[in-house]
Order: C-alpha cells, then sequence, then structure tokens
C-alpha cells in the first residue's frame, strides 16, 4: 500500500507519499480498499499540530474516506468482504488502503458514488446533527448558515431546505453567493462588502433568525448573535477563521436565547444508535436526490499537497477530494 506519512506536523509540505506494508485488520476492524477521500478542515489543522487531538507520531492523515472492504477481522459478523462504505472519525484516509473499527463504518446503497461518499458523513452527519438534533429547527423557521458556500455549510443549506426551513445563506464572495443559492438558499449577505446585522434586519423583519449555524467563529459571532430572534439558538460547529469568539453572556439572557454545541464525532461514540439513524435517514435522502454533496474539485491522491494549499487559500466551495486509481 501507499499513504501520507505526517511525522514532522509542520504543515503539509512535510507530508511524504510512501510504500508500507498493507496491515491486517484487528479483531472488530475492516480493512478497506479506498477510492475516495476528502478533505476535511481538521485535517489541515492536525497535520499542522494545531488541532485538539494531537495523534502520536508518525501517522496517516485523512479521517474521511469511501471504499470497498477487501479484509474483515475477527468478530466482524455484519459487514464482508466487497461491501461498499464510507467511514469518518479516525485517521489513514489518505492512503490506499486503511484498517478501522467496524463500528464506525457506513454501508453504502448501490446508488452512492464513492467521490459523494467520501464527502458525505462528517459534513452532512455535522449538519445534520447541528439542525435536526441540536437545533430542533422545524418548518417555517429561519436558519442563517454562515460560511454556507464550505462543505459544511453547503450541506447545512441542503437539510434545511430539506426540513422545510427558510435559509439565510452568508458567505465571503458574490460568486460563493450564487451558489448557495444555486443550493435553494432563500436569500444570501455577502458579509465581505456588506454590514450582517443590517441584512438580516431586513430579510428578517427586524425579528432575526431563528436559528444559526456557525462554522466560521471569529468577529462575525457577536453582530450575528445581537441579530438573533427571541428563543433562537446558536449552533457552535467549529472556528474556520482561526479565532474562538467571547460572547457576552448577558446577550443570551437578554434575548433568551441559546448557545448549543455540536460535535460529531462525540455524539457518534456516545450515541452511536442514534447516529446509525440519522446516517440512514441522509442516505435515504441521498438516493432520492434531496441532497447532493458539492464538490469543488476532485483530485488524484498524490496530489494532496496542492489540495491543501487550496483549502489554505478559502477558496473551496463545498469539499476537496481526493482518489485512488
Amino acid at each position: 500500500m501507499h499513504a501520507w506519512i505526517c511525522d514532522n506536523p509542520i504543515g503539509p509540505e512535510a507530508l511524504t507519499w510512501k510504500e508500507l506494508p498493507t496491515p491486517d485488520p484487528k479483531p472488530g476492524e475492516v480493512r478497506v480498499a479506498i477510492r475516495a477521500a476528502s478533505l476535511n478542515f481538521p485535517d489541515l489543522l492536525i497535520v499542522q499540530n494545531k488541532y485538539q487531538a494531537k495523534p502520536p507520531l508518525p501517522f496517516v492523515p485523512g479521517s474521511e474516506y469511501a471504499g470497498v472492504i477487501d479484509a474483515v477481522g475477527d468478530g466482524v459478523a455484519h459487514l464482508k468482504v466487497g461491501d461498499a462504505v464510507a467511514s469518518f472519525g479516525g485517521m489513514g484516509g489518505f492512503a490506499t488502503h486503511a484498517c478501522v473499527s467496524a463500528q464506525l463504518v457506513m454501508p453504502l446503497p448501490p446508488q452512492f458514488a464513492f467521490e459523494d461518499a467520501a464527502a458525505f458523513i462528517c459534513t452532512y452527519g455535522t449538519s445534520y446533527h447541528a439542525l435536526v438534533d441540536r437545533g430542533e429547527l422545524k418548518p417555517g423557521e429561519t436558519v442563517l448558515v454562515l460560511g454556507a458556500a464550505g462543505g459544511v455549510g453547503t450541506a447545512a443549506i441542503q437539510i434545511a431546505k430539506a426540513v422545510g426551513a427558510r435559509v439565510i445563506a452568508a458567505a465571503s464572495s458574490d460568486e460563493k453567493c450564487a451558489l448557495c443559492r444555486e443550493l435553494g438558499a432563500d436569500a444570501t449577505i455577502n458579509y465581505s462588502s456588506a454590514s450582517i446585522r443590517d441584512e438580516l434586519k431586513a430579510l428578517t423583519g427586524g425579528k432575526g433568525p431563528d436559528v444559526v449555524y456557525d462554522p466560521v467563529g471569529g468577529d462575525l459571532a457577536e453582530p450575528v448573535f445581537r441579530s438573533m430572534a427571541w428563543r433562537g439558538r446558536y449552533l457552535v460547529i467549529g472556528f474556520a477563521q482561526g479565532t474562538i469568539p467571547s460572547l457576552p453572556l448577558n446577550l443570551p439572557l437578554l434575548k433568551g436565547t441559546s448557545i448549543v454545541g455540536v460535535f460529531l464525532g462525540e455524539f457518534a461514540r456516545r450515541e452511536p444508535k442514534r447516529h446509525a439513524l440519522a446516517l440512514a435517514e441522509l442516505a435515504d435522502w441521498y438516493v432520492k436526490g434531496r441532497i447532493k454533496p458539492v464538490l469543488d474539485q476532485v483530485l488524484p491522491m498524490p496530489e494532496l499537497k496542492a489540495a491543501f494549499v487550496r483549502m489554505g487559500s478559502r477558496q473551496v466551495r463545498g469539499k476537496l477530494v481526493m482518489t485512488n486509481a
């Protein structure tokens, strides 16, 4: 097998593409011949030694991938060689093969393309857990999606529309806003050129959004929070801007709003049955054409460094996907 090795976490430029022995799955694991793997923002942070989890060196990055099971460890009864699966939550995706716990794989229906499957669990699982489970989004409510042209943002737009909500998508350029409208957003805000508070006031008649989906953090958080509706729910997804905001706690008091944390990995670990049910519903929506990952670029696996450069430029729309021939 071949894999991208991180033995010096100073950035993607230090990764090396190496030939390694193909591992055998341990009890409770399966080995996946990887057809496609996607980049998520934590993948960039982890090879820069900036992520909250710091795996022992050396390691193979890449937490989300899809492929075909080619070996099964002892004790695995519900999966077999030849099954198409996707996985999220471990390491090892930027390679030709990976061994992973059988509990961390999602069986794929026949209609599921590997490139889409590799860009599915993290973004759609996170957005469903955030909006439906944690945010309790209801039909007719208004949701503001920040960073709406990114991987989780594009998924959030589609899921919110599938629930029956009104979607205001906020992004950093007119081109990204146009993509959001193509995905079904009812209105868009370019927060690089307009006051997000003024735009939200105009678009909601002064009421504000009922739910805010925020994977961005930074200096947008406070003006958006001040614009929320009574009993609004502010969903904390991540901090792609790089800064963790500090919100004055008098704001949730005055507005009756809730600050709600969203952590897909821990949810999947603590509540695996609910997580599996959510993924099953999402897979059904995919087969029915209600949701579909937005793929920015699909590149050969040996071009991973170029993909990381594009991710670092903040120009990605949707997800970057790497494929093995």
